[in-house]
């Protein structure tokens, strides 16, 4: 008896093994994956056979790291006892993997009709981390500028005509919401690399989704899952005094959970007078109220202060490219910034056809401009929010797809300038309410006639009106009331796409742009109203090819967008940018794309081994411009190169070690309407070499070291166009080094 009690004593003492049989499947084929490697705490890696499976035995919750050099990492708990059936995302290999949402309509990008360009968030980690610059420079079209640190201005496919500095004539999405402003000028500044996982890029004109504007669409996205307990934390040094550090936490709660992050960079910059220093704080919630419904909400701060050190001449530019324009630092030319965001995003399926999307926004901005020529105060409120129904079903045998929804828009700003006395507002010399609604109404149906044949129709409708009330004017001007309303106006776009097969397709499209001019654009720095300013309005024709070939992977877009009322910028007789309406353009172009894996193999040292080219043909000219009784018409397009390159090496090894390797050649920029003035051609080389690695179960480490412009090219990253006294030059830094450390802990 007594060794009966003894025995099941001992039983109940011992610890509890389960046996566990894990099956691991590519989600997208559900096909079985052989060689994952299975981390385990506590215990000897595993790695699946050639059925994909892996058993353990274990004899508590365990944490358990899955890895192969063709998927995404992902961690996953497992209870004893427990089998599981594993599903893991395809790195993307192929433009069949790569899903867009593009046009509203959540297809494979090789069968999507338009061009679009995807920045995945390993894309934007192959550089220095201070900056979304490099990455997305290397999509064909686009090109990201950056007069001075945290100074940005974008150009897709010559938009940046009409953007002497920050981002207009751009449609941009942060997490569903309109990122721009109503005022139609985007702040892409005061997000940091960490804010964004994913982004969609929509090259030429996308009015008939979403509104006005003739450059494009930026869609970028932060994580809306949280699918594990994490804690994580990086810090990044480099010339320049760059330093930059970062705090996150992820914390899943039920079928949602919270994270959020801050970061902080300071640099002193490369020039004298621009120096940056950024803080951004980010607090994100995901939930699922129920099986159909997922709610996200989300707090963004944002506090930015950065110096501009001015454009210089060529001479300038001769004795001491890091110098500053005189009167920069004595009048202390900078931007301080202080923005608040609130989010709240909702989905919500009602049924197997029908789905609704909402995202609402409210945000607050600060705003003080000292500058040469005078200093700017604004304190700025918006609102806004889009909502968005989709209808899938079968009309006979045609499968359908049916988007609506719309957009609304409001902001009021109040808008000072005055004096500037060394760095000091002094005498106010104006100052206005700025109101500002834009919304805009929009409908598409896609339609499958067969197989192979998808077209979409779609439009919308456009509302605009701004109020410019000036209630104080020292000079002769009384204080006024001045409105300008755009009338209702229709957007439309037809679409095509004849599928050849699951892996290739072609593409064509006729679309219409429309892009009111902007209140920055119309209520200029020295004080006048310019409500004579026409909106531009052009026709898009656009026609792709895109398909894999084996290891290859081929997107090819040519395009014709003809382009009138152009709004391009000059400057007074006191430095002062003022716009106007220059005639028409004619902008023709290609966009190419090819990458393919040369090598790779999850079992050997050397497991991948990748490489992508990039081709942008950009050939716009004046097509009818006369000004000042100078005819420009035949002449390249300011601010456009003709022609830009890029081509990226990427190497990737079983024992975590890394290397990134680009090169970007950019030909010759003309920086005045006349042709005269060009920014020389030049060639970009960086590299990045790093080791990442999962150490037990629970801590991932990465240590990281690059350099910049290891050719150490003279060049401007971002130039003054049609600059007055000939300041045209924004020096870029040479070369320069850079590294950091990220340490990650699951708990």
């Amino acid at each position: 008896m007594k060794i009966t009690v003894w025995l099941l004593f001992l039983l109940v003492s011992l610890p509890t093994y389960g046996q566990n049989r894990i099956v691991i499947l590519d989600k997208i084929t559900q096909n079985t994956i052989p060689g994952v490697l299975v981390k385990i705490k506590g215990q000897d890696n595993q790695v699946s056979n050639s059925n994909g499976e892996v058993v353990l035995n274990l004899n508590n919750p365990t944490l358990l790291v899955f890895s192969h050099i063709s998927f995404e990492k992902l961690s996953v708990q497992l209870n004893p006892n427990e089998n599981k059936t594993i599903e893991l995302i395809p790195s993307i290999s192929s433009l069949s993997e790569v899903v867009v949402s593009g046009f509203e309509s959540e297809r494979p990008l090789v069968h999507q009709a338009g061009a679009i360009s995807k920045v995945l968030e390993n894309e934007l980690y192959r550089f220095n981390e201070n900056s979304l610059l490099s990455a997305f420079n290397t999509k064909p079209g686009i090109r990201v500028e950056e007069r001075a640190p945290a100074s940005y201005r974008i150009s897709i496919r010559g938009s940046s005509l009409r953007s002497p500095f920050g981002v207009r004539n751009v449609k941009v999405y942060w997490n569903d919401i309109p990122f721009t402003s109503p005022d139609g000028t985007t702040a892409l500044n005061i997000l940091d690399l960490s804010n964004l996982q994913n982004t969609e890029i929509i090259k030429g004109p996308a009015g008939s989704i979403f509104g006005a504007g003739n450059g494009g669409v930026i869609s970028m996205e932060s994580r809306k899952t949280v699918s594990e307990n994490y804690l994580s934390s990086d810090i990044g040094i480099g010339d320049f005094g760059l330093f930059r550090y970062r705090f996150g936490i992820d914390q899943k709660i039920g079928e949602g959970g919270i994270n959020a992050s801050y970061v902080h960079q300071k640099s002193e910059g490369y020039r004298e007078h621009s120096a940056l220093d950024r803080k951004v704080f980010q607090l994100a919630m995901h939930t699922k109220p129920s099986t159909k419904q997922t709610l996200s909400s989300q707090i963004l701060y944002s506090d930015l202060n950065y110096q501009i050190p001015g454009a210089l001449n060529a001479t300038q530019l001769e004795e001491d490219r890091r110098q500053a324009r005189p009167g920069s630092v004595g009048q202390n030319s900078s931007i301080a910034q202080k923005t608040l965001y609130g989010t709240l995003s909702h989905q919500i399926d009602f049924n197997d056809k029908w789905a609704n999307t909402t995202a609402l926004y409210v945000n607050t901005t600060e705003f003080e401009n000292p500058f040469i020529l005078d200093y700017k105060k604004e304190t700025a409120f918006s609102y806004g929010g889009r909502s968005k129904f989709s209808y899938n079903d079968e009309w006979g045998q045609f499968p359908v797809q049916i988007v609506a929804g719309g957009e609304y828009q409001f902001g009021k700003t109040l808008a000072q300038n005055f004096g500037n006395r060394q760095g000091q507002a002094d005498t106010i010399r104006f100052s206005d309410d700025l109101i500002t609604t834009q919304a805009f109404l929009f409908q598409q149906l896609e339609i499958e006639w067969t197989s192979k044949i998808l077209m979409t129709l779609g439009f919308s409708q456009n509302f605009g009106r701004y109020d410019i009330i000036r209630t104080i004017d020292a000079g002769r001007n009384q204080p006024s009331s001045n409105r300008r309303n755009f009338n209702p106006i229709v957007v439309p776009r037809i679409a095509m796409v004849y599928k050849l097969d699951d892996h290739s397709g072609i593409h064509g499209s006729i679309s219409s742009g429309f892009s009111p001019p902007t209140i920055a654009e119309v209520r200029t720095n020295e004080g006048s109203i310019n409500l004579d300013l026409e909106a531009e309005r052009g026709i898009n024709y656009e026609a792709g090819y895109r398909s894999r070939f084996g290891i290859f992977n081929l997107d090819f877009t040519a395009f014709y967008f003809k382009l009138d009322q152009t709004i391009t910028t000059f400057t007074n007789e006191q430095g002062v940018v003022l716009f106007r309406n220059a005639g028409a353009t004619d902008q023709k172009g290609i966009e190419v794309s090819l990458d393919y894996v040369l090598f790779r193999n999850q079992n050997s040292v050397i497991q991948e081994v990748k490489l992508n080219h990039a081709f942008t043909g950009h050939y716009f000219n004046f097509a009818d411009f006369e000004s000042g009784g100078n005819d420009f018409s035949g002449n390249q397009l300011t601010g456009v190169s003709p022609n830009t390159s890029v081509n990226l090496l990427d190497i990737r090894s079983k024992l975590g070690f890394y290397l990134n390797f680009t090169h970007q050649y950019v030909d010759a920029i003309p920086l005045n309407d006349a042709n005269t003035v060009f920014q020389d051609s030049y060639n970009l080389v960086g590299s990045r070499l790093g080791w990442r690695n999962t150490l037990g179960s629970r801590w991932d480490v990465e240590v990281y070291g690059g350099a910049d412009n290891l050719l150490d090219e003279v060049y401007s990253l971002g130039n003054d166009l049609n600059a007055f006294a000939n300041r045209f030059f924004q020096p870029a830094p040479g070369r320069n080094f850079y590294g950091g450390v990220k340490v990650g802990l699951r708990y």
